[in-house]
């Protein structure tokens, strides 16, 4: 049970922070045709779990029931894959091609670089 509330608590933080990070980054970029917020978030989110992966890794930093809060409760609610791939249906669907090939591409590119570099980053804390 004790797990159950600890991921359920990660969530709910998460996905405050998702929402607000996302709708930040879509306000800076005055966008309303291409989805920067979930791009945003999406990297970051990358990023992030890059980062902490690795110094769990290089340093045991936290016990299991913090690396459950935080990746699979607050990284897993922040994270919007699913809203990724609405996102680029939907840009699909209305035949603008380029751009869902194109979000597709950040996605992976800057998703993956953002993992790398998180990673390569906690070597160093």
């Amino acid at each position: 049970m004790l797990n159950f509330l600890l991921v359920g608590c990660g969530v709910f933080i998460g996905s405050a922070l998702r929402y607000l990070v996302g709708m930040g980054a879509q306000y800076i970029a005055h966008s309303i045709g291409f989805p920067y917020g979930t791009l945003t978030v999406n990297v970051l989110g990358c990023l992030l779990i890059g980062f902490l992966g690795g110094v769990t890794q290089h340093r045991d930093a936290f016990t299991p029931e913090i690396r459950l809060f935080i990746f699979t409760g607050m990284l897993g609610g922040f994270t919007t894959f699913s809203a990724f791939g609405y996102d680029t249906f939907n840009l699909a669907r209305n035949v603008d091609l380029p751009n869902a090939l194109f979000n597709i591409l950040l996605h992976i590119v800057l998703g993956i670089g953002g993992v790398c570099l998180g990673y390569w980053a906690s070597r160093w804390c």
